[in-house]
């Protein structure tokens, strides 16, 4: 299916800069040539022309855009529950994570700053959108979404930092956990998708013109990575995870 429209909206160029005084797509890595090259023609396939200036700053309306979807998807779904679809919300507000606030209380009132040296500071987090499960009694986390514009090594490690936190220290059912991005390059991809099972999967919001792109302008070795990830299952289309996420 196509990108949806809020990515779209999202997509576009940079003003030209530096000694090339060249436009490059706000997906892409401008220090890197098959980066700007499958990214370029992305926004061509998109029809999303040269002119077309992109924002400043797409990580936080990427964000809100992601949480828009999959509140209105899982609205109209199939499936009949008291969805809660939230960004930048605590897991403490969540029935498996509500114990982190009473342990993260412990350790901010230690004054020798000995817990914090041996358990650490970082249990309470918000990850970029929440799906949540409203009961009669108490909301359940249902999925935790992290929506990475690209990828880069730090954010790498943000995502599979989170990740370790909600499998850890859960209590009941573990939670969808997956990441969501625009990044043209296959190999940046497999940097998290691949993984060690942080994660269940990657999904990309312009994944039909991606696919496209790579097997129009990528190098054999962007090429065989995104057919190992599309084949092993670690790849999907945006536009799928609302049904994934009915159950």
């Amino acid at each position: 299916m196509p990108a949806p429209p809020f990515a779209k909206d999202l997509l576009g160029w940079r003003t030209p800069s530096g000694r090339t005084g060249v436009a490059t797509p706000n997906t892409s890595d401008a220090a890197s040539k098959q980066s700007v090259t499958i990214a370029s023609a992305v926004l061509a396939l998109l029809g999303i022309p040269t002119k077309t200036v992109a924002p400043t700053n797409p990580a936080t309306p990427f964000e809100e855009g992601v949480r828009i979807y999959l509140e209105d998807s899982l609205a109209g779904g199939v499936v009949d529950r008291d969805w809660i679809v939230d960004r930048g919300r605590p897991v403490t507000d969540f029935a498996q994570y509500s114990h982190l606030a009473r342990i993260q209380e412990i350790i901010n009132r230690d004054q020798t700053r000995t817990l914090a040296s041996e358990l650490g500071r970082d249990y309470v987090i918000k990850p970029d959108v929440t799906v949540g499960i409203q009961t009669p009694t108490s909301l359940f986390l249902h999925a935790s979404v992290s929506c990475k514009w690209t990828i880069r090594s730090d954010r790498v490690q943000n995502i599979r930092h989170e990740a370790v936190i909600l499998t850890r220290h859960r209590r009941a059912r573990q939670p969808h956990i997956v990441a969501v991005t625009a990044e043209p390059l296959p190999t940046r991809l497999a940097s998290i998708a691949r993984g060690t099972g942080e994660i269940d999967s990657v999904y990309h919001v312009a994944f039909e013109e991606l696919a496209e792109a790579v097997r129009i302008e990528g190098t054999k070795e962007q090429k065989a990575t995104l057919a190992e990830l599309v084949g092993q299952g670690r790849l999907y289309d945006f536009n799928t995870l609302p049904d994934v996420l009915q159950f």
